[in-house]
């Protein structure tokens, strides 16, 4: 036995290892004391083997050191358990102690139970003592996985030919569509670093100096408000651009990345390549969404022609979207009730309108008496409606009423259980808008602003910006985005055009961007890629609705760790150094 500590795991003897003089080392999981005698299930890493004292009273001295969770050595003699327990891998064995060593004393009270339900557990507690959370079987599961699915990629990433290259950390501010995190410099006063919301320009720039196949591992940092699928302030994105490409060629790299990486990590079923392809006014015409859940069968009309003219209030002089479902005859009012009530507080609706089809093919209840007959048949010819259906109805304004009626798509689909079962289901959205109308009215950057134009030049000369599409997509799964790509600009007159439709001048674009638009007059090939997010793929393999549950560290709700106590303050000596003064607004 080279190792002081142990000669095996505590989840490797099995029924051929009796008789063998062993030494286990790990965290006491349970204590049970018969008195004279007692057994003490001993957990690491690897598994639980349980430790049989069979005098108490020879260890007395030790015993009384030995507690829950605290660590302990054991060194004994492997034997057949009487009572075999078959559901751990150890269940055939256990051992005698003849020593124990406590290694690390832990104190009687624990601020939770360690291998319970963490949802039964104070989130802010849980992430306070996370050092505790993390021996959670299951949650110690997650960060294994975690390391599993980042070998898994680096290894698809190396045979598909392309070279890891670390990027900076410490970059310049740039209008990646969130908020800057500033680092103050101490040697240049009155001037910032931000971290790099994504190695953005980097890639590019390696693109730009012969790289052909680039990909890191990427951490990001945006100051974004938290939610459950999206990590605030951090975040891992699988980073990768290439060289003399097009979009065609970045769906290949993917379609072949993630299923391979998924089909390893997980007993479900999971597409395979080419992954169904949506662009992106038709994903929020038929799912009011640009992240649309394919497991989800339910789809979006638009009936807004149906009910032109009509003097029903509700409908009058609005887009109107309709949601059909099938075999509703046995649901009750209150279920109908609850879906409106959904709409309004959660979808931010006035309202959810509703009908129900019976045998003869008359409508009921709802608003069934404000359809008259002619609008009857244009609806049932339009949506194939059948005995049994409902239809459920939102009018609004015409992005707000593709919004809520994508939300209530999403709540039907879970309250009727409508969803695919163990299956990952992918798609790309394409053909994202170059621009969009910002809430003060401007042209803004929709998606990426370093994205090629479909259509070039002569596309940002002569269309109307909010027409112009992009080389832009992204993947997703299951509801969730988890990848975002586009076909880069690479061209300095394209670059200037498309910056200066978002309100940017030449010399905006030259301080801003300078070593990118400088390193265009040098010979730029034509380069694409994308960026899958780490965090959320590994979400959804872990089978998490939390993003939290797989991410080692987290922050809370409110961005806060309250394991290291960040952000805090720091001293008047370290503002002085970078050059800041604090000038707080009094919250009182």
């Amino acid at each position: 036995m080279s190792n002081e500590y142990r000669s095996n795991t505590c989840g490797e003897l099995r029924i051929t290892d009796v008789n063998k003089t062993v030494r286990l080392a790990g965290f006491v999981q349970t204590i049970r004391n018969l008195g004279s005698m007692m057994f003490i299930d001993l957990r690491d890493e690897n598994g639980i083997t349980q430790i049989v004292i069979s005098d108490t009273n020879a260890f007395s001295d030790v015993l009384k050191d030995i507690n829950k969770e605290c660590t302990i050595t054991v060194e004994g003699k492997v034997v057949e358990r009487s009572s075999k327990n078959d559901k751990i891998p150890t269940g055939d064995i256990e051992v005698i102690a003849d020593s124990i060593t406590v290694l690390g004393k832990c104190r009687n009270s624990l601020p939770f139970e360690i291998n319970v339900d963490g949802q039964n557990v104070r989130e802010d507690l849980r992430l306070e003592y996370r050092f505790l959370d993390l021996r959670n079987d299951s949650i110690h599961k997650n960060i294994l996985l975690r390391s599993k699915i980042l070998k898994d990629f680096r290894t698809a990433m190396d045979e598909l030919g392309f070279v890891e290259i670390q990027t900076p950390i410490l970059a310049n501010s740039s209008p990646e569509g969130a908020r800057d995190f500033l680092v103050p410099s101490r040697l240049h006063p009155g001037e910032f670093y931000a971290l790099p919301q994504a190695p953005q320009q980097f890639k590019q720039l390696l693109m730009v100096s012969g790289f052909e196949k680039y990909y890191q591992i990427a951490p990001c940092f945006r100051d974004e408000d938290p939610r459950a699928d999206r990590s605030p302030g951090e975040f891992y994105q699988l980073d990768f651009e290439m060289s003399f490409v097009t979009q065609e060629d970045v769906f290949k790299v993917v379609e072949k990345v993630l299923p391979e990486v998924f089909k390893k990590n997980t007993e479900w079923k999971v597409d395979e390549g080419p992954f169904i392809r949506i662009p992106y006014r038709e994903s929020m015409e038929k799912y009011g969404t640009d992240k649309p859940d394919l497991r989800n069968p339910l789809i979006i009309e638009d009936v807004t022609e149906v009910f032109e003219g009509t003097e029903f209030n509700a409908f009058k002089d609005k887009t109107v979207k309709a949601i059909k479902t099938s075999n509703m005859e046995e649901k009750p009012r209150k279920f109908f009730d609850n879906m409106s009530t959904f709409a309004q507080e959660e979808a931010d609706a006035k309202g959810l309108a509703w009908v129900k089809v019976d045998e003869n093919l008359e409508l009921n209840g709802g608003i069934s008496k404000f359809i008259d007959e002619a609008r009857k048949e244009k609806l049932f010819k339009q949506m194939d409606i059948k005995a049994g259906d409902a239809i459920f109805f939102v009018a609004d304004e015409f992005s707000k009423a593709q919004k809520i009626a994508g939300q209530v798509r999403i709540k039907l689909g879970t309250e009727l259980d409508l969803l695919e079962k163990d299956t990952y289901r992918f798609c790309f959205i394409v053909d994202f808008p170059m621009y969009e109308l910002s809430d003060e009215g401007t042209i803004d950057f929709c998606h990426n602003p370093f994205s090629m134009p479909q259509g070039g030049l002569e596309a940002l000369e002569s269309k109307d910006p909010l027409d112009i599409l992009a080389y832009q997509y992204d993947a997703v799964c299951n509801g969730y985005e988890i990848m975002s790509g586009a076909v880069r600009n690479h061209d300095q007159d394209i670059m200037i055009k498309a910056f200066e439709i978002a309100g940017y001048t030449v010399d905006d674009v030259k301080n801003k961007f300078g070593a990118l638009f400088n390193a265009f007059s040098y010979g730029t090939p034509p380069h694409a890629g994308a960026a899958p997010g780490i965090d959320r793929i590994i979400m959804l393999l872990a089978k998490q609705d939390n993003i939290r549950e797989v991410i080692a560290f987290p922050k809370n709700k409110r961005a806060r760790d309250v394991l290291m106590n960040a952000p805090s303050k720091v001293s008047e000596k370290q503002l002085e150094e970078v050059h800041i003064k604090l000038d707080l607004k009094d919250n009182d």
